[in-house]
């Protein structure tokens, strides 16, 4: 006799405005600015304007064993990779495929959020997140696509990643930034 296994497929990525309905569940605050597609922090900052708070990117990381991570920061923190494996233990890093991106998070090289840890449904992710960057009112991130740009207070995105099964290490990045590039003679 076969014996047939079937494995639960997960559920498929939310979209914003799913995830914008877990928000007002929540109650969670928000307020979202539609934008052209940006796919980097020069791209988003030309684009902004004057909007407010604290600007991050997120950044999607693979160790050497195999295990991801989601490293969020304020957007001029340059950090250097084998530092932050080094402070927090891990095995060295690089960044993470389009393709483990999508499967894991749900998200397209471009949109990688912190919100897309919602879409994490078996935790095969560890957040990271930037202490400096919760000190800032609101936190900007995009929401799960990179045409718009969502604003939220520091004390509701961890109540948010919490929800979401994650617990965040909350680390100082100061003095783990890359050297800057020498100038070109």
């Amino acid at each position: 006799m076969t014996r047939i296994v079937r494995r639960t497929m997960p559920p498929p990525p939310l979209t914003p405005e799913q995830l914008f309905e877990r928000f007002d569940a929540l109650g969670i605050v928000y307020l979202t600015y539609a934008h052209p597609p940006v796919f980097t922090v020069a791209e988003a900052t030309a684009l902004r304007g004057s909007l407010p708070g604290g600007h991050c990117k997120s950044l999607f990381l693979k160790d050497k064993k195999g295990g991801f991570w989601l490293a969020v920061m304020l957007e001029e923190r340059r950090i250097d990779l084998k530092k932050l494996a080094s402070l927090l233990g891990a095995p060295r890093f690089s960044f993470g495929g389009a393709a483990d991106l999508y499967e894991v998070l749900g998200v397209r090289p471009g949109s990688v959020t912190p919100f897309a840890l919602v879409n994490d449904v078996e935790h095969l992710v560890t957040p990271v997140l930037d202490a400096a960057m919760l000190d800032h009112d609101p936190l900007n991130y995009h929401p799960l696509a990179n045409d718009r740009t969502t604003a939220i207070a520091a004390a509701d995105l961890l109540c948010f990643i919490s929800v979401c099964g994650h617990v965040p290490r909350i680390i100082d990045l100061a003095g783990i930034e890359r050297e800057p590039a020498a100038a070109a003679s």
